[in-house]
């Protein structure tokens, strides 16, 4: 059931966004396979995620040889025994282990391939997910594989100098950096960690060499370069001659002076090229390559010795699973990127009897997004379907509704744009007549109520027409429901806010039924901007998306996927809400699970002490406050401990809702 765009354009156009038009979603017997298309979730999963027979989306992993597939539910129902309630932040610590293991060995595939001469060493930038255990278990699985660390600050460096596992896997300190980070960097190189220092600006060196005289320890240096191709994709502005980081090709000759003055030219052994972040085009990726190889012979030529080419990030993630150029998507699988890379740098080099440099990477990006998901409940929804109509109107029915009635019976196919024009004009000279003050609450409420079924009809005969009017393209998100979920936009999925990223979307249940309403999501941020309506759904952006109608007494739980990157770092305080809680499982290969880190989310508390309240003190200050309604015989002093218990209970509480 995979399926791919069959060209760019196509799938870069918005969609008409008319309610369940393909094919797939008219059909009159749904099965998961239409849930498992409709939601993308074998195109964005990368083998991770599919939809079981039972309705439930599962994770799906080859443990020791076998097959294995574990419903989230089951995962959620775990986490409520032990306390732990929506929303929260589920990492699969499996995925961010096969995840390093794909990125090595489709690397080392590529290397024995080509007959390359030189190993690959990955890096994972900590800026990208600096949380405690996404660290820990990168450093722990990837010892085998010797995959380092980028650190682009001190407290990042400290971080990586306490969890590498292997002397052999690099620490790469990019950032800028003052005398006490350069400092930090040298004792390691001295305690035999490979800590090398790429210089972002001129006057960095300076600094590096004064600490290296000062401590007798000499430095493994690197030079970051600013690329000239310019990328697509959403950083595409930050690209090329634009790009606020790397040395231009004279500041690099200046380095090299400098160097030379210094007897230091055996230490500079690394060229730093980073093209930009979510790359979606190989084309871009295999250019930036190349250009980077005529700087490495240029540095050679120069009288470097060299032997690591970095790369940087850019890998991709197919948020859209789309496989098009899109910015939330790309045009090439892992695999192709590492033989582009490979391929190039050696037919660069071969001609010139130049040794083959080790390869560096700093996938952050397509390393951890996999490994983590937001999972949130619906609370309530806000539906757009009409009130109940009455068959007949009453004689003395106000004449504008009359006339909606008459256009509501009469649409047909010939007549609904007629219809159409129609039911606007009579509902808002209603609207207009209600502020005047010449129309009772009521028949404005009746005529909305008319209108909104003239729409609905509408949309309905829509999927009939040839072609759409352009002015009824937006009726679907018109007559969309908001599912108000309990979750902060803000703070846990801040680049859907800031920066109008795609991440993939669904329920986790109840998918063996047809979603029959179209809505969008809102966060209890009461914040206007806390809302979601954009959507790829059957590999195209939507306003809406396809949800199941809520059942009383059940939850209905939201996975947003893909959140690993930059999600868990980024977020506020906004309305004052906190962390969520956060779990890691691991799966065995019996599709058992275990708990391996629970952690409780923010308490008010908690959130108060960051914006520099102190919990205590406000006690105190409410005691008195009640006190004082004692002293004045508002309450009892019964009540008052009632109250103050009340009061406590809220300061150690979830900021998110709670069930009772």
């Amino acid at each position: 059931m995979n399926m791919t765009a069959s060209s760019t354009q196509t799938h870069n156009k918005p969609a008409d966004n008319i309610a369940f038009t393909d094919d797939v979603i008219n059909s009159e017997s749904w099965s998961v396979e239409d849930s498992a298309q409709l939601y993308g979730v074998r195109n964005w999963g990368a083998g991770f995620f599919d939809v079981a027979e039972s309705g439930d989306v599962v994770v799906t992993l080859t443990i020791n040889g076998k097959n294995v597939a574990v419903p989230l539910a089951d995962i959620v129902t775990g986490m409520a025994e032990r306390g732990l309630h929506m929303p929260a932040v589920l990492r699969i610590e499996n995925v961010l282990d096969q995840r390093i293991k794909q990125l090595n060995d489709a690397f080392n595939n590529a290397i024995k391939a080509a007959h390359y001469q030189a190993p690959y060493r990955g890096v994972f930038p900590i800026k990208v997910n600096q949380q405690c255990h996404v660290i820990e278990e990168i450093a722990d699985f990837g010892r085998a594989y010797h995959h380092g660390f980028e650190a682009g600050s001190k407290a990042e460096l400290i971080i990586a100098l306490t969890q590498i596992k292997d002397h052999r896997s690099l620490i790469i300190c990019n950032g800028y950096k003052d005398s006490e980070f350069v400092e930090l960097g040298l004792y390691a190189r001295d305690m035999g960690i490979n800590c090398v220092f790429v210089l972002e600006t001129v006057s960095e060196l300076p600094i590096i060499l004064s600490a290296s005289e000062r401590l007798g320890i000499e430095p493994v240096l690197g030079v970051r370069i600013k690329s000239t191709v310019v990328v697509d994709g959403h950083w595409n502005k930050d690209s090329g001659d634009r790009s606020i980081f790397g040395l231009s090709t004279s500041a690099l000759v200046d380095v090299v002076e400098q160097l030379k003055a210094a007897d230091k030219m055996h230490c500079l052994q690394l060229l730093h090229c980073h093209l930009g972040s979510q790359i979606p085009n190989i084309r871009n990726i295999r250019s930036g390559v190349l250009e980077a190889c005529q700087f490495y012979v240029g540095l050679i030529d120069e009288g470097a010795p060299m032997g690591y080419l970095d790369l940087g990030g850019g890998l991709a993630v197919d948020y859209e699973g789309s496989n098009s150029t899109s910015c939330h998507s790309m045009n090439y699988q892992l695999d192709e990127y590492c033989v582009n890379i490979v391929e190039t740098i050696a037919d660069c080099l071969d001609p010139l009897d130049i040794e083959h440099p080790v390869i560096v990477t700093e996938s952050g990006r397509a390393t951890v997004a996999y490994s983590s998901m937001l999972l949130f409940n619906v609370l309530d929804v806000r539906d757009h379907k009409p009130g109940p109509l009455p068959d007949v109107l009453p004689e003395d029915s106000h004449e504008l509704i009359k006339n909606l009635m008459i256009c509501l019976k009469s649409l047909s196919l010939k007549n609904f744009q007629e219809c159409y024009n129609d039911a606007l004009y009579y509902r808002d000279e209603m609207r207009e007549l209600f502020r005047r003050g010449q129309s009772s609450l009521r028949n404005r409420a009746m005529a909305e109520n008319i209108c909104l079924a003239v729409l609905e009809k509408i949309a309905a005969l829509l999927p009939q027409v040839d072609r759409v009017p352009p002015e009824m393209a937006n009726l679907p998100e018109l007559l969309s429901d908001i599912y108000y979920g309990n979750f902060s936009l803000f703070q846990s999925l801040p680049d859907i806010w800031a920066i109008d990223q795609i991440l993939p979307i669904m329920p986790i249940q109840r998918l063996n039924e047809q979603p029959t309403r179209e809505a969008i999501l809102a966060d209890i941020t009461c914040d206007c901007d806390g809302k979601i309506d954009k959507f790829s759904i059957n590999q195209q952006i939507r306003s809406t998306l396809p949800l199941h109608p809520l059942i009383d007494g059940e939850d209905y739980n939201i996975g947003v996927f893909l959140v690993g990157a930059y999600q868990e770092t980024l977020g506020d305080l906004h309305n004052l809400f906190g962390d969520t809680n956060v779990v890691s499982v691991r799966i065995d290969e019996n599709g058992d699970f275990e708990f391996i880190h629970e952690f409780q989310g923010d308490s008010i508390a908690d959130v108060l002490s960051y914006v520099e309240y102190e919990p205590k003190r406000l006690l105190e200050q409410f005691r008195r406050t009640a006190e004082q309604a004692v002293k004045e015989k508002r309450i009892t002093v019964a009540k008052r401990q009632k109250i103050l218990k009340a009061f406590k209970d809220s300061l150690l509480g979830y900021t998110y809702f709670e069930h009772e």
